[in-house]
Formats: C-alpha cells, sequence, structure tokens
C-alpha cells in the first residue's frame, strides 16, 4: 500500500477504526500524547495505552501495558508517540502484533521504516496529526 496522503484516504481509515493504541503514551497531561489521547478518545475510539516505563499505571482511567504485545484486544490504529530513532524497534512490535494501520505523528517518522510497513500492507500515515484529522475528517 502507498502511504497515505489525501484526506478521503485518512477519512476512511478513521471510520473503518475503533481501536487506537498509543505508543509512548505519557502520563503527564502536558505532552502530546496525553492530550492528543484525550481528543482522540472523544471521537468513540476505544483507547489503549503502552509505555514499559509506566505498565500498570493509569492513562485517562486506562491501563497502560509494557508493550504493544500485551494489549488484550486486536489494535486498528498503532499512534506511534517515539523518536524516530525507535521506528524499527517500534516496526517490530507492530508487525508482532498487527494492525492494519500504523500512524505516525508528526516528529516521530522514519521515512525508511515508514516505506517497508507501507510495502508490506499496512497502512501508513506520516506527518499528520491524529487529533487534527480526527476535528478535520469526523
Amino acid at each position: 500500500m502507498p502511504i497515505l496522503r489525501g484526506d478521503e484516504e485518512l477519512e476512511k481509515v478513521l471510520k473503518g477504526s475503533r481501536t487506537v493504541a498509543v505508543l509512548g503514551a505519557s502520563t503527564d497531561p502536558r505532552k502530546p500524547s496525553f492530550f492528543v489521547s484525550l481528543v482522540v478518545r472523544t471521537y468513540g475510539f476505544r483507547m489503549f495505552f503502552v509505555n514499559p516505563d509506566h505498565a500498570g499505571e493509569e492513562i485517562l482511567g486506562e491501563r497502560v501495558y509494557a508493550s504493544l504485545r500485551d494489549v488484550p484486544v486486536d489494535i486498528d490504529i498503532v499512534d506511534v508517540f517515539r523518536r524516530p530513532s525507535a521506528a524499527r524497534e517500534v516496526a517490530e512490535e507492530i508487525r508482532a502484533k498487527g494492525c492494519r494501520t500504523v500512524w505516525f505523528q508528526p516528529g516521530t517518522e522514519d521515512m525508511r521504516v515508514a516505506r517497508e510497513l507501507a510495502d508490506e500492507g499496512f497502512n501508513v500515515v506520516v506527518g499528520r496529526c491524529m487529533k487534527v484529522e480526527c476535528r478535520k475528517l469526523l
């Protein structure tokens, strides 16, 4: 699949998805992963938070998991809030868990890894904020 860029493609992904795993989720309300998740959740998505440093804690009333593999349900969208240097590790975790869409938040993408995932059949979004796109398209 190509990397998704058009509003129509993104709207289709968002409307066809119900579960979102946030990789690199923070318990700090000032961090983008926290406030983006707060907004995305208002659009009816079931949120799962992943951060090994906060495993067992809660974010927005939901348990934080140590890894994507620990999330007990199928995930539609993996929303990535990790540094680009972690993209290869993130991709391995995504491949092991499986999902339909990988959403690299602005500043988190490694384009080589994003292209690899797209070539493997994942929907991939880069350079666009999920919160902004939800507000615009839903």
